[in-house]
């Protein structure tokens, strides 16, 4: 019954695919099956409100099978790992997949466990983490109990989902204890195992400049070795020590297990290697990977993915037709900062150009690296964009995959 595509995730990265193959290519010559372990689709942006009470857990999921297109096939199964040189996929139950086009998309898994004491005792009493559901419900009482001391926002180390986002964390705890009137009595840390606010230097400063506005102490090159909870302190490798009296942890990261399973998928993080311009697996060409799950020095982000997807159906395509692929994929990378005071800050930047000043499409756009109103309009527009447009794979009018030069300011030497 024609090709068969065989998408591994339905989070982000792979729902988009699914409905952008079903809506670019007749179904009498694919088949498209997706595949994941549960029935939960979480949005993930959304998480990072949930502390502050500004979204609604219920809000941000919703059934996975619900958000594909009418066409699209879905097995809820664990995925036990992939044969490369037979094509298939074994699933739990004793199911098997044969495919044609493999595309992987199953994200990054969060890793508490593999920092020593972060699971011990105090987690989910003082210590907690937002990037799941239940860490973000957890930390929401936790603030609502909060009364005064030193709060410290901790990266354990790179690569992470939405790098952003701990720095919005910190911004917004600093408007959420203003809001609250006992900001003066609370002390804020942000620590990162960068040597800066952020990883890209004119952005970096931009970022930097507002922690330091807003009172929030930035602890650099401090990769989180150990987590000490009943004595409230975070050390790094290098032995240096945070103390805390709650602490927000992004734990590490890594690709799914199953990768680890299948010889010759992913990297030694159970990410998967690809070309970083077309998508492809460097050794296996029937296999893409797309969003969290690739091991691309891209952004781990929801707007990266929607990018990919663009470049990844196309170039689908061309293989199957035997024609060179598309290797237009630039990095590009396109995010929200919110800041707190119904502000945000905008970034855009690709592989090769760091987020600019300026003005996002055009020149007519949003203002680029400065705090605004209508960044933060975007910011909440977006979770209506995430279930309307990027997950049933619209395009976004004048938003192409391409980082725009348009309206951007480039700092001369």
């Amino acid at each position: 019954m024609g090709t068969h595509i065989v998408i591994l995730g339905s989070g982000t990265a792979g729902t988009m695919t699914a409905n952008r193959l079903q809506r670019t290519y007749d179904e009498r010559d694919f088949r498209i099956t997706v595949v994941d372990q549960d029935d939960d689709h979480v949005c993930q942006p959304g998480l990072l409100f949930v502390p502050f009470g500004l979204a609604q857990p219920h809000h941000l999921v919703r059934s996975r099978p619900q958000q594909l297109n009418t066409g699209v096939d879905y097995k809820q199964a664990r995925i036990e790992r992939v044969d490369l040189n037979g094509r298939t996929v074994y699933l739990g139950g004793g199911i098997r997949l044969s495919y044609d086009v493999l595309v992987v998309a199953t994200g990054a898994r969060l890793l508490p466990e593999e920092t020593e004491g972060l699971t011990g005792p105090g987690w989910g009493e003082k210590v907690f983490t937002f990037y799941d559901l239940p860490g973000a419900v957890g930390l929401r009482h936790a603030l609502e109990r909060f009364d005064g001391g030193r709060v410290v926002i901790d990266v354990a180390d790179l690569p992470l989902k939405c790098p952003v986002a701990p720095l919005e964390f910190a911004f917004l705890a600093d408007w959420y204890f203003q809001r609250r009137g006992i900001r003066d009595k609370v002390q804020l840390t942000y620590a990162t195992p960068l040597d800066a606010a952020f990883t890209k230097p004119v952005a970096a400063k931009a970022l930097g400049g507002l922690l330091a506005e807003k009172g929030i102490e930035l602890v650099t090159e401090f990769t989180l070795g150990e987590v000490d909870g009943p004595g409230g302190r975070l050390a790094s490798y290098d032995e240096r020590e945070v103390p805390f009296d709650l602490a927000v942890v992004v734990p590490l990261h890594g690709g799914a297990e199953y990768v680890g399973r299948s010889e010759g998928l992913g990297d030694e993080l159970d990410f998967v290697p690809v070309d970083p311009h077309t998508l492809q697996h460097p050794e296996h060409p029937e296999v893409f990977a797309i969003g969290d799950a690739s091991g691309l020095p891209a952004s781990k982000a929801g707007s990266v993915a929607h990018f990919e997807g663009e470049v990844l159906v196309h170039n689908i395509g061309r293989f199957l037709a035997g024609q060179p692929l598309d290797a237009s994929f630039d990095g590009h990378a396109n995010c929200f900062v919110e800041t707190g005071f119904h502000k945000a800050v905008l970034i855009d930047f690709n592989y090769d150009t760091e987020p600019l000043p300026g003005h996002f499409p055009g020149p007519l756009g949003l203002p680029l690296l400065k705090e605004s109103h209508a960044n933060h309009l975007g910011k909440l527009a977006f979770e209506w964009l995430y279930w309307h447009s990027l997950l049933p794979g619209r395009e976004l009018p004048g938003i192409g995959s391409a980082m725009p030069e348009r309206g951007k300011r480039r700092a001369h030497a």
